[in-house]
């Protein structure tokens, strides 16, 4: 019996036509429908699930789907100064310079504050070192009290430390 059934098997196998595969349609573009659906509290919702807005009644807002079409291409200048106006720049080496020596002095003026600040957090810090209480029986206690003390002092080394490199990066 089973040998019968597998015989038919592969005699409807065999006997029908091998077709040429073909290759799949390109995607046509997917048309959105929106739906405008009004709530049993009067407030408004849009969905695109059809059996939602069967259920709920709803009406068709849209059946297509917006596209915005590309900006167009600009067109490509063939040398770096094709589009310059003829002043430009419009700052002369006189401002830059200047511009640059204000950039200075201001950098230099943070820094000579920074250090100022570091310097007194770590003053800060050392008088708290000194300070033992007698709640704080264990260290870990005495870590908790000074660690914004120390992060204070870090922040503001990372602070000297940015400006000296910002006053380097400017005379290059």
């Amino acid at each position: 019996m089973q040998r019968a059934l597998l015989l038919l098997v592969a005699a409807n196998v065999l006997a029908v036509p091998v077709r040429a595969q073909q290759p799949p349609a390109p995607p046509q573009p997917v048309a959105t429908e929106i739906f405008k659906c009004k709530g049993a509290d009067g407030h408004w919702t849009y969905t695109n699930d059809r059996r939602e807005a069967e259920r709920m009644k709803c009406e068709v807002v849209t059946r297509q789907v917006n596209v915005a079409p590309a900006p167009p291409l600009a067109p490509q200048r063939s040398s770096p100064a094709a589009g310059r106006p003829a002043d430009f720049p419009k700052e002369t080496a006189s401002d830059r310079a200047t511009a640059r020596e204000r950039q200075r002095e201001i950098l230099e003026q943070e820094l000579t504050n920074e250090q100022t600040a570091l310097a007194k957090a770590k003053q800060d810090l050392a008088a708290q070192e000194a300070v033992r209480s007698g709640d704080e029986r264990n260290y870990a206690r005495v870590e908790e009290r000074l660690q914004p003390y120390k992060d204070t002092v870090e922040t503001h080394e990372k602070n000297v430390e940015a400006l000296r490199r910002e006053l380097n990066n400017l005379y290059k």
